[in-house]
């Protein structure tokens, strides 16, 4: 008898980021609901820029947000609204335009306290195809979000 090895499962992982923002729970929704809002801070790259964001923001839903780094370089991201409940809950897959097929989902959780707002943010079904390094891409992409909140008062 002859034992083969089973080939093992792909490992699936997520990123959990709790962050608090200096601005109202209203402002902070917005900011991630309005495509012009979206505009101004979407994207890891401190230097890129938003060339087009489409948001439907409801339950079937879709979005689609692209933008541009310095290099010249598009990106493209996209996916469908699974869970909407204003103000407080967002919950959408999750793909990039150059990475087909690998499909994950995203849970944002907010919660306003005094005038800040926390933020619990789940990036999962990670099942390790994507090329992206998504822990610190949303670390930075937080802390343009916390620059553009930070003009807004």
């Amino acid at each position: 008898m002859t034992v083969r090895p089973q080939p093992s499962a792909p490992s699936v992982s997520s990123v959990e980021i709790d962050h608090r923002f200096d601005a109202p729970l209203d402002v902070v929704w917005r900011a991630w609901t309005d495509p012009e809002r979206v505009s101004r801070w979407w994207g890891s790259d401190p230097d890129g820029v938003v060339t087009s964001a489409e948001l439907d923001v409801r339950v079937g839903g879709r979005f689609e947000i692209s933008f541009r780094d310095p290099s010249g370089e598009a990106h493209t991201s996209r996916g469908a609204y699974l869970r909407v409940d204003e103000p407080s809950v967002l919950d959408f897959t999750w793909s990039w335009e150059s990475e087909p097929g690998a499909e994950s989902r995203v849970t944002v959780e907010l919660a306003g306290d005094g005038d800040a707002t926390v933020m619990r943010f789940v990036h999962g079904e990670l099942v390790g195809v994507s090329a992206h390094d998504y822990g610190p891409g949303w670390r930075r992409t937080f802390g343009k979000l916390d620059a553009v909140l930070a003009d807004e008062r």
